[in-house]
């Protein structure tokens, strides 16, 4: 079988290619967001519940049209997460073919793996930074001189918070798989990780600084795991090639034994004795 399939393919016939993985995303959108717009109410009784552990029990919308767009949003964000797996597939599908076979197993673990790390970062930003960075900036309310401060969150306002710890976490954890291409592509190596730690305390600063809304507790709520991943990537850099290491060394002590035993079926015996090898000759004892 070819490593590759080396036909070639006019330009008009990758284009017409590329509109049919396109289409088959885009309908897989529509109807994902079809059905998530039904359920958008009961999507965003599972968004609020953080909200809820936080101690806030209302929301509200001044604008007219904040409450539709609101739901329309909900549907367009679940509609996303559902539809991923198969937009993935597609865009998999349209590059594989020019990928060798060495290329596609070096890359399908990290495209399967790319959905796990983004819903293990979605479910911390969730069960986790979520409800500790509610209940922070809920404690501001209160008796300030005299007058009551009382916190009342729009339902737009709070979706933009959700939506930007889900997506800001879930990016986020992917992190190791993003090292692991690049050090599988030969672009840095386990060592330079290594040597530039500190360099990734200040850029999981930065980019938990960007990612998260503006207060000191949500940044250092993803600060931490996101360094933390750092030294997950190099860990899992260094455990990949020793395994990388057992395998050609094994390999290597299977080549070196049948190349023994080879040499060792060409190589000629003694010549037999005179009488097929008996002791006496070939008369009668």
């Amino acid at each position: 079988m070819k490593d590759i399939d080396d036909t070639k393919q006019p330009l008009l016939e990758h284009l017409i290619e590329l509109r049919r993985r396109l289409l088959w995303c885009l309908v897989t959108l529509v109807v994902a967001f079809v059905i998530c717009y039904h359920f958008a109410r009961e999507i965003f009784a599972i968004l609020v519940q953080p909200l809820l552990r936080a101690g806030q029990g209302k929301l509200i919308y001044t604008d007219v049209f904040e409450a539709f767009f609101t739901q329309v949003k909900v549907a367009l964000f679940a509609a996303l997460m559902l539809s991923f797996p198969v937009i993935a597939t597609q865009l998999w599908r349209f590059v594989a073919p020019g990928l060798y076979a060495k290329e596609k197993n070096a890359f399908l673990p990290f495209l399967l793996a790319t959905p796990v790390f983004f819903a293990a970062g979605a479910c911390f930003a969730y069960f986790v930074a979520m409800p500790w960075a509610l209940h922070f900036l809920l404690s501001f309310q209160g008796n300030v001189g005299g007058i009551q401060q009382e916190a009342l969150p729009g339902v737009a306002n709070y979706l933009d918070l959700v939506t930007h710890f889900l997506f800001g976490f879930g990016l986020a954890f992917l992190l190791p798989i993003l090292l692991m291409i690049l050090e599988r592509a030969g672009i840095i190596t386990r060592e330079q990780l290594a040597r530039s730690r500190r360099y990734a305390i200040v850029a999981s600063a930065i980019v938990a600084g960007i990612l998260t809304p503006p207060d000191a507790l949500s940044m250092m709520m993803l600060m931490v795991p996101l360094y933390g991943l750092y030294e997950f990537a190099i860990l899992a850099i260094r455990i990949t090639h020793w395994r990388a290491a057992r395998r050609a060394a094994r390999s290597g002590a299977v080549g070196s034994n049948s190349a023994v035993v080879e040499e060792a079926q060409t190589r000629e015996g003694p010549e037999a004795p005179p009488g097929g090898g008996r002791v006496g000759g070939s008369g009668p004892i």
